[in-house]
């Protein structure tokens, strides 16, 4: 049985994820399941060691190349009106000190892209009341917690502005963990002031 050297370890690691990256740009297929997809795609029905699949650090970089090849004229423009959005949503839902995270906030986002934003309440029916006294339509489910726990949190989602928005539910006490770097360095959530920022910054790159 033959073992691959590393360097072709990575090369099999970044095939793997410039095809997840297109399955995201292009369908908006979720990280995990694009990894699955390109994995199976490139090596078909063969066991996938763990090594060769690509963290998401490595797969936003390739989603923001890809942007940048195929969708250059039109991704700043999607992104601008998405953060946009994002910051009037958070000036809405301030009394329960909203975070930006996911594609619109590290600047992958493309057209199939939602707004993701983590909320910090003392309870979820906080936020639900608040939600059915503005007339907002919503449907529950849960995602997993951002501290790695073995536990999920409560999730809202909604059409806002004909945007898809997710909204976690959090309890008041984790947003002391919430404005922490990922391991690579990078902003995994941001609150208003910060979201505007980018957008400024945005603008005067132009």
């Amino acid at each position: 049985m033959s073992t691959r050297s590393l360097s072709d370890t990575e090369l099999l690691r970044a095939e793997i994820a410039a095809a997840a990256a297109r399955m995201i740009a292009e369908d908006g297929v979720d990280y995990g399941t694009a990894k699955r997809k390109a994995a199976k795609q490139i090596l078909g029905n063969n066991k996938v060691r763990g090594d060769v699949l690509p963290d998401n650090a490595l797969l936003e970089d390739e989603v923001r190349l890809y942007n940048a090849l195929f969708f250059g004229d039109t991704q700043p423009a999607r992104l601008l009106h998405l953060r946009t959005l994002a910051v009037r949503l958070m000036a809405e839902l301030a009394p329960f000190q909203p975070h930006l995270t996911g594609a619109v906030l590290n600047g992958t986002a493309g057209a199939h892209s939602d707004i993701h934003l983590q909320l910090f309440a003392d309870s979820p029916k906080e936020v639900e009341i608040y939600l059915m006294n503005k007339r907002i339509d919503f449907e529950v489910s849960e995602s997993a917690h951002f501290k790695g726990r073995n536990e999920a949190v409560e999730t809202l989602s909604f059409m806002w502005q004909q945007e898809g928005v997710h909204l976690a539910l959090y309890e008041t006490d984790d947003l002391r963990g919430a404005v922490k770097k990922s391991a690579s360095g990078r902003q995994e959530r941001a609150d208003i002031e910060s979201v505007r920022a980018l957008i400024t910054e945005g603008n005067e790159q132009k």
